[in-house]
């Protein structure tokens, strides 16, 4: 099954929308229309605009899910988001029924994808939340360090990005798990350009990974690296994108790591969040907070055009 365009790059620019569902038959039958007309609004854009480099992902809680598709079953880790609470650090759990990400070349092209699909969903949604990225110089993170750098390439990316054969009936969908990170900047700057490092865990001009002699072993590369029982490393693929508002002092990372296994996902986050051992929380969670988080499930492509005939 062909999927979404999970794997693709982080892009130029980015909407992030995440909405409610609104009760009632109409307001399902609305969504899947959507789900069987998706496809086509990319499709249309690209053919209109070549340069474009348009993609669309539509992804569903799983409250949604359920309402939306009964007969369907579930996604083996499709869950509503249980938060992760560590001893100094919270990973919150939000609400959230329906994602789409949106990438493009230009804004005015993500706004124009944005406009068509929120128009389509007219009358069946609400609102929760909406975030505008953009690529911040050579894809670095509002703070400074290239974003990204650990995502598996090739046929590696594929694998850790979609769900293989043992859950079937979801192969080639993926979990989309979304945070909103708003950063503190006044005390991140205040750090020397090695503390900043010692803190992510790689160099800030270069990029280069620090040396495990240099490297603390709270920094955000060092927690958020996990192993399976026989020690292969896990991978997710990461899509991030920076955000801000000045005039608000509002500056941040918009997270969002899509799958195969959301439990791989979930692993990164209690490293983080928690700790292991425990206490050993992320460095970068000092000026990092979480203003938001939601698991959805992105069906493949084939999968959510079958949705909306259901």
């Amino acid at each position: 099954m062909k999927p979404q365009d999970v794997t693709n790059t982080p892009g130029e620019h980015a909407i992030f929308m995440i909405f409610g569902l609104q009760d009632g038959a109409e307001a399902l039958a609305t969504v899947k229309d959507l789900c069987a007309d998706f496809t086509a609004v990319a499709r249309s854009m690209r053919t209109r605009l070549p340069d474009s480099a348009i993609s669309c992902i539509m992804g569903f809680g799983a409250e949604a899910w359920g309402k939306l598709f009964p007969k369907r079953g579930k996604p083996n880790e499709l869950e509503v988001f249980k938060e992760i609470k560590g001893g100094k650090y919270t990973a919150v759990s939000t609400p959230g029924d329906i994602f789409l990400h949106i990438r493009a070349a230009r804004l005015d092209v993500c706004l124009e994808a944005a406009t068509i699909i929120s128009s389509k969903l007219h009358g069946a949604v609400y609102p929760i939340d909406e975030v505008q990225g953009f690529r911040y110089f050579d894809g670095r993170a509002i703070i400074g360090f290239v974003d990204g750098t650990e995502n598996p390439e090739n046929e590696a990316r594929l694998a850790s990005a979609t769900i293989g054969g043992d859950d079937p009936d979801f192969t080639g969908g993926s979990y989309a798990f979304v945070q909103k990170y708003l950063h503190d900047m006044h005390a991140w700057n205040a750090l020397s350009t090695e503390e900043q490092e010692k803190t992510i865990g790689r160099r800030k001009f270069n990029d280069v990974e620090l040396s495990d002699e240099e490297k603390p072993e709270n920094a955000h590369n060092a927690v958020t690296n996990i192993e399976d029982e026989d020690g292969n490393e896990l991978k997710i693929v990461r899509a991030n994108m920076a955000f801000a508002n000045p005039a608000k002092g509002e500056f941040g990372t918009y997270f969002i790591g899509y799958a195969g296994k959301f439990s791989t996902t979930r692993k990164m986050l209690e490293n983080m969040f928690i700790g292991e051992p425990v206490g050993n929380t992320d460095r970068l969670l000092d000026f990092s907070t979480a203003a938001t988080g939601t698991l959805f499930f992105v069906p493949s492509a084939e999968l959510l055009e079958e949705l909306g005939e259901d």
